[in-house]
């Protein structure tokens, strides 16, 4: 197999000016990708409600956009590390602008249903790939000046896209289709300004072929683990039948998966970049981290709404705290290190924080002030923005450059598996939490009903409506207090990984090395 690189475009390193121009299509990609997860946040009701959904419509079309992102990251990853990186990230694009006009125009809840699923696609190559490109364009050492742009894009879509998708279904002459065409322009934008400002070196190598069938088997097995996630305890228990069929089948698939990479010469994920421990540990801890902070985080705007009495546009904006921690802690974290080319000692206080966090969000109730809640939220902020970016910076630095794309996605991969268990275990956990609080207090429901249906509180007489909104604040706490082991168990992980100084060569100049040396 003959393995060629193009030279880094005028035989020089790319200067910081034209590192914030193609920077400017990536942002704009991952914001593109970071809305289309949050703007249907708030418009979902009106959503199913028009197009005649169910319930079980409600969840999947949330559900779909995560599988598809989730499931396909390894493969965008496996292939920037084969083919031209540009094409392949203004590939995803189109596929997500494509998802987003048919979503936008669908007549009924399957088509819209399928429309996510492409959308999702779109999403996970983006979020695979924008990392890649930008370990290609610039060193470790450097990449810690830019990791507050990547905390300043995900603050603002975070917020953004919940309280824009509630202004649009609330605005007569647009509508919730809206909530969908709305990112298609910034997608197009992201696709012309990529063309323009992203020269990156294009690696060939002849003879090189896909792992469709290993790439098939990963994305059917994980995908069939995250349908399980999401569905038990809903629609039924998570001891039953429906949980040894589907989490039996996930395994198989996925250990006959593992045989197929062991033996292919081109792997969706090459097996052998765990045996880096760097690697081995830093994708542990992402794993563990995103059990934490999404299985979380993401129940605190229930809280906001259900036990704090707050409206949807109101609960929004209380989020601010913890995204404004996370921006100011990964950017002067990022300068620090870039700085210093010292790394380990700010995980570690990422971890600290992040333990803190959890810790005092266990203590909230009802009666929680906003004052002490929003510094509390500040704290795990600051631990999030510490350790999220940095991990990816840690294991892109000590992976062989022709297997940075692999690494990269993998770590994305098993964050958001991570999160996807963590908020579907601990959203079963609540909800039973919940049940027992309210019948421990109002007795058992009528017909033996269960709260997994998130009640109208308005509607209800005011004593019945205190009980259910203390059950929430509780039920809420307690979550926190489940996230405490993992965040533990993620920081005593980090003491075992060795301070490798920081490359100050760009991804794409070590690959011109490594394979300088590759016979033809």
């Amino acid at each position: 197999m003959t393995v060629t690189a193009d030279p880094p475009v005028d035989g020089v390193k790319p200067s910081r000016a034209q590192v914030v121009q193609a920077l400017s299509g990536l942002m704009m990609g991952m914001f593109v990708a970071i809305l289309a997860s949050t703007v249907v946040a708030n418009a979902l009701p009106r959503i199913v409600a028009d197009l005649g959904g169910s319930q079980s419509s409600y969840t999947w079309v949330v559900t779909t956009e995560l599988l598809a992102m989730t499931a396909t990251v390894p493969l965008w990853g496996k292939l920037s590390d084969l083919y031209n990186k540009k094409l392949l990230i203004q590939l995803s694009l189109g596929m997500f602008v494509a998802g987003s006009l048919v979503a936008g125009f669908s007549g009924d809840i399957g088509t819209l249903i399928a429309s996510r699923v492409v959308q999702g696609i779109g999403a996970g190559g983006l979020t695979a790939l924008a990392q890649v490109v930008m370990a290609a364009m610039v060193s470790p050492r450097e990449l810690g000046r830019y990791m507050g742009i990547f905390g300043a894009v995900f603050a603002v879509g975070t917020v953004a896209g919940p309280l824009i998708g509630g202004l649009m279904v609330d605005t007569s002459w647009l509508g919730w289709r809206w909530c969908f065409f709305l990112g298609v322009p910034f997608a197009v934008l992201a696709i012309l300004l990529l063309q323009r400002t992203l020269n990156i070196p294009t690696v060939r190598r002849e003879g090189a072929k896909v792992d469709y069938l290993g790439a098939f088997l990963i994305m059917l097995g994980v995908s069939t683990l995250l349908v399980w996630t999401t569905l038990a305890g809903h629609q039924f228990d998570w001891l039953s039948g429906w949980t040894f069929f589907l989490v039996g089948g996930g395994v198989v698939v996925l250990a006959l998966a593992v045989w197929v990479e062991s033996r292919v010469a081109e792997p969706i994920v090459p097996l052998s970049i765990f045996r880096n421990r760097t690697i081995s540990l830093t994708t542990i801890v992402s794993f563990l981290v995103g059990i934490a902070m999404f299985g979380g985080t993401v129940f605190l705007s229930q809280y906001f709404q259900l036990s704090l009495g707050k409206s949807p546009t109101v609960a929004g904006l209380m989020g601010l705290p913890m995204i404004f921690g996370l921006l100011v802690s990964s950017t002067l974290s990022g300068q620090i290190i870039s700085r210093t080319g010292k790394w380990k000692s700010h995980l570690i206080i990422g971890g600290v924080f992040m333990i803190a966090g959890f810790a005092l969000l266990a203590t909230i109730d009802r009666g929680t002030s906003i004052v002490v809640l929003s510094g509390y939220m500040i704290v795990l902020g600051i631990g999030v923005g510490m350790l999220m970016q940095n991990l990816v910076l840690v294991a892109q630095n000590d992976v062989a450059a022709q297997d940075l794309g692999a690494a990269t996605s993998v770590l994305s991969f098993f964050r958001s598996l991570g999160g996807s268990i963590g908020v579907s275990v601990l959203g079963a956990v609540l909800a039973n939490r919940v049940t027992g609080e309210i019948t421990s207090h109002l007795g058992p429901l009528p017909g033996g009903s269960s709260t997994s249906a998130v009640p109208d509180l308005s509607t209800l007489p005011e004593p019945i409506a205190t009980v259910i909104r203390d059950a929430y604040a509780v039920a809420t706490s307690e979550i926190f207090l489940y996230c405490l082991p993992f965040a533990v168990l993620a920081v005593a992980l980090i003491f075992f990984l060795r301070q490798i100084p920081l490359k100050t060569q760009t991804g794409a100049e070590r690959l011109a090395e490594e394979t300088a040396g590759t016979p033809s």
